[in-house]
């Protein structure tokens, strides 16, 4: 609903805009530029979309080996200390514990297709023990929270983006993006945690977030003490390195499982097809609707006031091309994915904007969707601080995003 209302929105802002320009101010070519720029982007958004086939069975069919060689349930395993701390209500060895780390970890790999039935299924299970039936408990709280922060470890769809838009190096991005979406991942434990009274100062929860977070600063400062140009070429060295040694991993796995790595190749290739054929529709309606609102002239407008402001306050606005990405991104995962596009069309995919948008798109996820979908499938009507803990993560996501995006572009 949320989404259909912004997509109303930007037509009709867009068409008034260009009435006012026509005829107050006589510009007679706007809306040849407006109408033109339908066109443009729906040819766009097709040629995005045909591009992305490749790349994108590529890159599930690898996921697929990884699911089928046990990644998940491995990774489901060594999480396992931390999130009974994390879910002190749920029963020890409850099945909904499992659906968790099941769900989580298929997130953290970006199996999107095989982590939401996981997440429906946690849902229902946490139901069950859910004593008030239409109100949120504990655990469904922070498994929404861990959720919406977005913890990736393979943004395997922003890189796609980034290849298909002509990035020189689509997966520089894959550090930044590790750092930022793990503050974001951060911020909305933290937040449940106090609202729930869990405990912070464990042993389990001290050495597994203070070891990641020491790691995850000192790595963010080493490439803030590099020069701007090895930061880039170290940053991606090491993406790159870490990404085929995952590929390679999830390969040796599918072989000591003894499962057909060619056909789990293939049968994940086949849903990466089916994947960028479905994502057709929405990118034409959301591009077309974004491509209208730039040409209006409403989004420079926006972005040059914005600029403004900050440079009035002795701050850096190179960031601010970006923000309709950040902003978008709590309300419309389709949304953010169409101004991380247009901003890579408009500054270019290596620009510093382009990566930018790139990392806050990969930073979080969509709080008002997934709170809609997890708990509207439970029949939740009262969420209590589930969305103010969503977008805290999302608020910290952005902002790390930012700050991670000035130290290594």
């Amino acid at each position: 609903m949320v989404l259909n209302y912004i997509w109303i929105c930007f037509f009709i802002t867009a068409f008034a805009t260009a009435l006012v320009r026509a005829f107050v101010f006589g510009d007679t070519e706007i809306f040849s530029v407006v109408m033109g720029s339908t066109f443009d982007s729906a040819k766009t958004a097709f040629e995005i979309s045909l591009g992305l086939t490749g790349v994108l069975s590529l890159w599930l069919g690898f996921m697929k080996i990884g699911e089928r060689g046990g990644v998940v349930v491995f990774l489901s395993r060594v999480a396992a200390p931390v999130f009974r701390k994390l879910f002190p209500d749920l029963p020890k060895n409850h099945p909904a514990g499992g659906s968790i780390f099941m769900n989580l970890s298929a997130n953290m790999l970006g199996l999107d297709n095989a982590a939401t039935p996981l997440g429906l299924k946690a849902m229902q299970q946490m139901q069950e023990l859910n004593p008030q039936k239409s109100v949120a408990s504990n655990p469904m709280i922070m498994f929404l929270a861990l959720n919406t922060s977005g913890m990736t470890l393979i943004p395997v769809s922003v890189m796609v983006y980034r290849a298909q838009l002509g990035a020189a190096n689509p997966s520089d991005v894959f550090l930044p993006i590790l750092i930022a979406t793990y503050f974001s991942t951060l911020a909305a434990i933290v937040a449940v945690c106090l609202y729930q009274k869990i405990s912070l100062l464990s042993r389990t929860m001290l050495l597994t977030f203070g070891g990641l977070t020491a790691a995850i600063v000192l790595l963010t400062l080493f490439f803030s003490l590099l020069p701007k140009d090895k930061a880039g070429l170290y940053s991606a060295f090491g993406a790159n390195l870490l990404l085929l040694s995952i590929i390679v991993g999830f390969i040796v796995a599918g072989v000591r499982k003894k499962i057909n790595v060619y056909e789990a190749f293939i049968d994940g290739a086949k849903d990466g097809f089916k994947t960028a054929v479905t994502i057709i529709p929405y990118l034409v309606a959301m591009l077309v609707a974004v491509g209208m609102f730039r040409a209006s002239g409403v989004m420079d407008v926006l972005v040059d006031s914005v600029a403004a402001f900050f440079r009035w306050i002795g701050v850096n606005a190179d960031f601010v091309g970006a923000l309709p990405t950040a902003l978008m991104k709590p309300l419309s995962g389709s949304g953010a994915r169409g101004m991380m596009i247009d901003a890579m069309k408009t500054y270019g995919a290596d620009s510093f904007v382009g990566r930018l948008s790139s990392t806050i798109q990969g930073a979080t996820d969509t709080t008002f969707y997934i709170l809609a979908v997890y708990f509207g499938s439970v029949g939740i009507k009262r969420t209590r601080y589930a969305v103010t803990c969503g977008l805290i993560a999302d608020l910290t996501g952005i902002v790390a995003a930012i700050l991670v995006a000035y130290i290594f572009f």
